[in-house]
């Protein structure tokens, strides 16, 4: 059997009135990302990660913010063509972890949530899937509220 890990990572400006997705899930929120698509900042990792641990570049070099086609992408779709591709070469998704850099609003009701919208898409039970939150006690742009920072590690096999 082949292993292979692949992490990601990815940045998203936070601003009044938008829509905030994380994990596949909608926060409630007055604020949400500025983004191409949904902004959704732990999928994005995680496609990523993914897409890293496979050595098939990365999600903007599949899904271009420049690209009209993928304007207001839910980022779901986004990963399920990354795990199809990745089953399309004979991967499967092992396991992930994605930690969640956001001041506020506090996800941890949500963690369960994100890992049961996401582990069907992975094709991987819940067990398999696991989401952190954090703050960073008021510190840089994410603990000023600009913006959303996540990290993404995902184990592949075939």
């Amino acid at each position: 059997m082949q292993i292979r890990i692949g992490q990601g990572y990815d940045v998203h400006a936070i601003a009044d009135g938008l829509p905030m997705w994380l994990g596949g899930v909608q926060i409630p929120s007055d604020r949400g990302f500025v983004a191409h698509s949904d902004g959704d900042v732990a999928i994005h990792a995680l496609c990523d990660a993914l897409l890293g641990a496979a050595a098939k570049g990365d999600i903007g070099l599949h899904f271009p913010d420049n690209s009209q086609q993928w304007k207001g992408a839910d980022s779901k779709d986004l990963l399920r063509r990354v795990v199809e591709m990745l089953s399309a070469d004979g991967w499967k998704v092992g396991n992930v972890d994605i930690t969640i850099a956001l001041q506020s609003p506090k996800l941890r009701h949500h963690i369960d949530a994100m890992r049961s919208t996401l582990a069907p898409i992975l094709g991987a039970p819940a067990d398999a899937v696991s989401i952190k939150a954090t703050t960073t006690e008021r510190l840089g742009f994410v603990g000023r509220g600009e913006g959303c920072e996540a990290w993404a590690v995902a184990l592949i096999c075939r």
